[in-house]
């Protein structure tokens, strides 16, 4: 049995949510959301509350509890990029890249 939560349009570059998330995959959901609770990044708080969505559709979808199941597929897409400038001197603008992304979280049972 799999269960699949997406986050969509997170306001977070694809590559700050990846540094978080190669640390948890192929773990089991116990160990990895006890890993995610005690990482310093903001992005490790994302990926804890669409873990924990993942385990609530599991548990809805089969009954499952969260001591069966495992990261099974974990990754981050990027998203839209939204195109911003900063001023600088003499009247120029330099472009900055607000980026985005989506992140994926699919659980199964232990097996």
């Amino acid at each position: 049995m799999e269960a699949k939560a997406i986050q969509k349009n997170i306001s977070m570059p694809a590559r700050k949510l990846r540094r978080v998330i190669n640390v948890v995959r192929g773990k089991s959901v116990i160990e990895a959301q006890k890993i995610l609770k005690f990482m310093p990044y903001f992005a490790a708080r994302m990926v804890e509350k669409n873990l924990n969505a993942a385990v609530a559709n599991a548990t809805e979808q089969s009954g499952m509890t969260a001591e069966q199941l495992k990261v099974s597929e974990i990754y981050a897409d990027e998203s839209r990029t939204l195109k911003r400038g900063k001023p600088r001197a003499q009247g120029r603008i330099y472009k900055r890249l607000r980026r985005s992304s989506h992140l994926t979280v699919k659980v199964s049972d232990n097996k």
